[in-house]
């Protein structure tokens, strides 16, 4: 049994796995959840910890595919993983794995599995937060995800319009680009708020809200099998 963890920037993912599949999966919004929680959780043999802020797992650690990154030191662990996870359903395939979380990070592996890079912007309650920080009159708006209008008719609206439907326009637009490039792409969507996304999106495209830990878990059985 693999117990594989995701210190996110907004909250701890975790899952049991047996094997390729999880069989008990955890979301935490706190370390002292997660701590109260391991007392409750089902005793495992192996583990493998991904932080944005410690190295537990790194760029250094080997996985399964080709790392052609230029600055592989400075490459977020859960980029890596969130693309090694979308590797374990799409081997040698042209993928480019979406994650929706408080940044969207586009990353791109290539039939070669050879791990290229991508591109990373500000996720949705993150322009919505930019645009009341640096302003001077512009409200701090909530997070609505259940708004889809293209028109706002007052500020508040218009600020979701902007926010909301202009990222859901940008992760088309990046989407098309790279249709245009690589044949046979599959597009893979994961994160906190891929459920907004997946629903607003033209391009069709796989979800799994799972996906990192996946990732982790084909990297922890990787380094298990070496």
């Amino acid at each position: 049994m693999n117990f594989v963890v995701d210190f996110g920037n907004t909250r701890v993912k975790a899952a049991i796995f047996d094997g390729s599949e999880p069989q008990h999966s955890y979301f935490f919004n706190s370390v002292n959840d997660l701590t109260e929680a391991l007392k409750q959780i089902p005793a495992f043999n192996n583990c493998l910890i991904a932080s944005v802020n410690t190295v537990i797992f790194s760029a250094t650690t080997p996985i399964p595919l080709n790392n052609l990154y230029k600055s592989a030191a400075t490459l977020g662990s859960d980029r890596i993983a969130a693309s090694v996870g979308a590797y374990s359903f799409y081997p040698n395939q042209n993928v480019l794995t979406i994650d929706a979380g408080t940044c969207l990070k586009y990353n791109f592996v290539n039939a070669q599995n050879e791990f290229l890079g991508g591109a990373i912007s500000p996720g949705l309650t993150m322009r919505l937060k930019a645009m009341n920080t640096f302003t001077h009159a512009l409200p701090l708006i909530e997070l609505d995800k259940n708004f889809v209008d293209l028109i706002g008719t007052d500020t508040k609206n218009s600020m979701l319009s902007g926010a909301l439907i202009g990222a859901v326009a940008e992760v088309d637009g990046i989407i098309s680009k790279y249709l245009l490039n690589y044949a046979n792409l599959q597009v893979v969507l994961t994160g906190g708020d891929a459920d907004y996304l997946g629903k607003q999106l033209k391009n069709r495209l796989f979800a799994n809200q799972n996906l990192l830990l996946y990732g982790l878990n084909t990297i922890l059985n990787y380094n298990l099998e070496k």
